[in-house]
């Protein structure tokens, strides 16, 4: 079926299973709003046609390869282990912000395509969020089981993650992946959604337990999917997600975006709008993990 590894660990067969696809009905509100409530998401494949991803990746591996961190050619991502971006930028906050806001990446995370289907499933005009979360994973990187919600929710709960995959993602490669039902997952969610934002307290949203075993503690199973180019997942803030060890055999990293939408009609969270959004923590781009040099470690959201 698929070849996947948690935190160094093959995942057993009985604990994987494969993302359900609405690609064909795409068009349909009603039958996306339907599988967002039964699933916790939806999976679409080829929502960006393959030109746009290619400039996209083309250009992000481009900016990476002149600090040194990818090699020739860029467009097939391969990490060489090495890094001077720290010597090149020294601010890594606005490094990452002008990475994050290159022209041909912001076709694929706010163009015409994901537009409309982010309005499709809301049924009404959607609103991306200027701070986009892009992540280049190099080999064994992976991320924790976590929630999305409180951290994107103070003007509405009604967000969704649009999660892109720029360039082909095998399981090996590590994509992200849904712990199944976990959207319905009360015991966990209800106390998340009485977080008092004035407060100094850090939520518990990310499980830092063995997702296998996790998984099997709930009777679920950790979904995925081999993904292509311009493939898409809409889920939203109470779908517990992560993503797999990047195991490329060739090196390759992996290349991924993930934006926040919401409806256009309701209140926005401020922190994650404007030309120079302040992100969750109040330090912009800076927050980031992708503002790290490729040689240093990442295995957190």
């Amino acid at each position: 079926m698929f070849d996947c590894r948690v935190q160094g660990k093959s995942v057993p067969t009985d604990v994987l299973g494969e993302f359900r696809d609405s690609t064909e009905w795409m068009a349909n509100p009603a039958t996306l709003q339907t599988r967002m409530t039964e699933d916790g998401y939806v999976f679409l494949r080829g929502v960006i046609s393959p030109s746009p991803i290619a400039m996209a990746r083309h250009e992000v591996f481009c900016r990476l390869a002149d600090a040194g961190e990818i090699g020739e050619p860029p467009r097939d991502g391969i990490f060489t282990g090495q890094s001077e971006r720290a010597t090149m930028h020294p601010d890594p906050g606005s490094f990452w912000q002008s990475v994050s806001e290159g022209p041909a990446l912001r076709r694929v995370t706010h163009g015409p395509e994901i537009q409309h289907t982010l309005d499709t499933l809301f049924g009404e005009t959607a609103c991306g969020y200027n701070f986009i979360f892009l992540r280049p994973g190099v080999v064994g990187r992976f991320t924790f089981l976590h929630y999305d919600l409180p951290f994107f929710a103070r003007g509405t709960k009604n967000v969704i993650t649009a999660w892109t995959a720029i360039g082909d993602i095998p399981t090996m490669d590590g994509p992200l992946f849904v712990l199944e039902n976990s959207h319905r997952f009360d015991d966990l969610i209800e106390p998340i959604q009485q977080i008092d934002y004035n407060s100094k307290e850090s939520p518990q949203v990310q499980m830092m337990s063995d997702a296998v075993e996790f998984a099997r503690s709930r009777g679920s199973r950790l979904l995925t999917a081999n993904f292509e180019p311009g493939d898409v997942i809409l889920f939203g803030m109470t779908t517990m997600h992560g993503s797999f060890d990047n195991c490329s055999p060739i090196g390759r990293t992996r290349l991924s975006v993930d934006v926040r939408w919401q409806p256009a009609s309701e209140p926005i969270d401020d922190r994650y709008f404007g030309s120079n959004p302040a992100g969750t923590t109040g330090i912009g781009y800076a927050e980031l993990n992708g503002a790290k040099p490729l040689t240093e470690p990442w295995h957190t959201r």
